[in-house]
């Protein structure tokens, strides 16, 4: 199923000379992976504390929101450039691989969940689809064990999220209403998280099936 992943490639192709050039500078795949996962802690938290102040009565967010869209573009940079130094200089290692998917499960909670904060909603939608998210990761993991291999299928994968919730970043900054159609958002999205960690379990169990009977 068709997923913003699947530009990848491409993507991959214009962030070549600074992966060249943080290589130069002696920068590792896992530090990078580490800082998008701080960086991600930290707007989460500012965000976090800047909606419980505006509960309490003090200053509303405002266009202080267009930083998550901003980060988020940043963010996916910077998975993509992690994997292109790990793969291209031989940075390839557990270690590595056990920060990038921790980092993105964590990263994903912390930049999601202040969404839960936002007056007048739900906010347990926005939880179940945190939830799910990291359900569908580990499915994704999984079928590696599986023999699978990793599985990074749609509709709502991480770049899907990152793109959707970069949306709804840039609306709320620009000050539109959102009661109307945000609880709306939500229940579709986890609807459609559901879809993509049975769509991936489900290849990765094909794709096992195929494996083993091939000569």
């Amino acid at each position: 199923m068709a997923s913003i992943y699947d530009l990848k490639p491409k993507f991959q192709q214009l962030l070549d000379w600074p992966t060249r050039k943080l290589y130069g500078a002696g920068v590792t795949a896992n530090q990078v992976t580490l800082v998008a996962a701080v960086c991600s802690v930290a707007l989460g938290a500012t965000l976090a504390v800047l909606l419980a102040i505006q509960a309490g009565g003090g200053a509303p967010v405002g266009l202080f929101w267009l930083a998550l869209p901003i980060f988020l573009f940043i963010r996916m940079a910077l998975n993509a450039i992690d994997g292109m130094l790990a793969r291209r200089y031989h940075m390839q290692s557990a270690l590595g691989a056990l920060l990038n998917e921790a980092g993105d499960v964590v990263s994903d909670a912390a930049l999601y969940l202040p969404f839960a904060l936002l007056p007048g909603i739900n906010g347990g939608w926005v939880v179940t689809l945190v939830l799910l998210s990291a359900l569908s990761e580990m499915v994704g993991v999984l079928g590696q064990t599986v023999g699978g291999g990793r599985r990074y299928d749609g509709p709502l994968g991480k770049s899907d999220r990152a793109f959707l919730f970069g949306v709804l970043g840039l609306l709320l900054a620009l000050d539109i209403p959102y009661l109307p159609w945000f609880t709306a958002v939500m229940i579709l999205a986890n609807v459609l998280l559901v879809l993509t960690t049975w769509n991936r379990g489900r290849q990765a169990l094909r794709a096992a099936s195929t494996s083993e009977t091939q000569p």
